[in-house]
């Protein structure tokens, strides 16, 4: 992918979100990667906006779910509805069915209802009645959560949050671009305003190209290497999994390429560590404790690691 494809779909997500431009970089690359990314953070930071915003800057299917403690599974999913008319069943597809799929406030769904999207988000497959429905590609899942210890939510299991490429904090935003923001967005969000960027046609090429990327067998002991230490850490209790290995290997290889090159360094696997191992790891009751948190221990485990630097090469 050439950085300029990379700049207009940025362009027109200024248009709507102020800054952010890292962590746009970072959807993007979940994208073409076929990840799903979960973003954590309080009421009011953006979250929704930034993921609405995203989809319109591809010319994709777009579905929202609203999550909320009475969602049933196959308001997700969808289910068999009787026709009085003809005296028959049909079935009648839920809003998985698209290309990205909004989940609001995910964790607010009953743990019944997280665990539907199982499935999809492993096997890009929907099972109704005991019937197996491919889901069109591309498809992603764009869900957002507030944190755990809201009134209301009910906290994601492992597995589930496992199945996301990605965990995404965004914090507030500067002064300025705060500022910025009111004086550009004003009172209504334009999302009208954002230009297409990507069809479905030109995602899944890139998917393609995606995998082409090279990466030189030290900086997979490296990153085999990393993950080791996550499970001997004496303040992780459980560390990464092999697909969460498998999901470093993946990003790094698509953030290579949004930087311009057809081979990965060892940069981009510090730069990816965070993002894609910080949701992956258990923290002991030693450190809850002395109140560490996933995110310092990943860089201190990153840092004392030596990285590869003679033996890289471009092949």
């Amino acid at each position: 992918m050439n950085g300029i494809k990379l700049d207009e779909f940025l362009f027109e997500m200024n248009k709507v979100v102020i800054g952010r431009k890292e962590e746009f970089k970072l959807l993007f690359a979940a994208l073409l990667t076929e990840g799903h990314v979960l973003f954590e953070d309080l009421p009011g930071t953006g979250k929704t906006t930034m993921m609405k915003a995203f989809a319109h800057g591809l010319a994709s299917e777009f579905s929202r779910i609203q999550c909320t403690p009475d969602l049933l599974p196959t308001d997700v999913l969808g289910g068999s509805i009787f026709n009085p008319k003809t005296n028959d069943f049909y079935i009648r597809k839920g809003p998985v069915f698209t290309n990205v799929l909004l989940v609001d406030e995910i964790n607010r769904a009953l743990p019944r209802t997280q665990s539907s999207l199982l499935e999809c988000m492993e096997e890009k497959q929907v099972t109704i009645e005991g019937d197996t429905y491919r889901l069109d590609a591309p498809f992603i899942v764009l869900a957002t959560q507030n944190p755990v210890d809201m009134e209301g939510t009910f906290p994601l299991p492992e597995a589930q949050m496992d199945r996301f490429l990605m965990k995404i904090n965004l914090g507030y935003p500067s002064k300025e671009e705060e500022t910025q923001m009111l004086l550009q967005v004003g009172d209504d969000i334009p999302f009208e305003a954002i230009s297409s960027v990507l069809d479905p046609a030109k995602i899944k090429q890139l998917q393609k190209e995606v995998k082409q990327v090279t990466v030189h067998e030290s900086i997979l002991q490296y990153m085999t290497t990393l993950a080791q230490q996550t499970r001997n850490h004496p303040l992780i209790s459980i560390g990464v999994s092999p697909r969460g290995t498998k999901a470093l290997y993946k990003t790094v290889k698509a953030w290579a390429l949004l930087n311009g090159r057809d081979y990965v360094v060892p940069e981009d696997v510090k730069e990816m560590i965070q993002p894609v191992w910080t949701h992956r790891i258990t923290l002991s009751p030693e450190a809850r404790m002395s109140k560490r948190n996933s995110s310092d221990i990943l860089k201190e485990i990153a840092k004392n690691e030596p990285i590869p630097e003679e033996e890289v090469i471009r092949l």
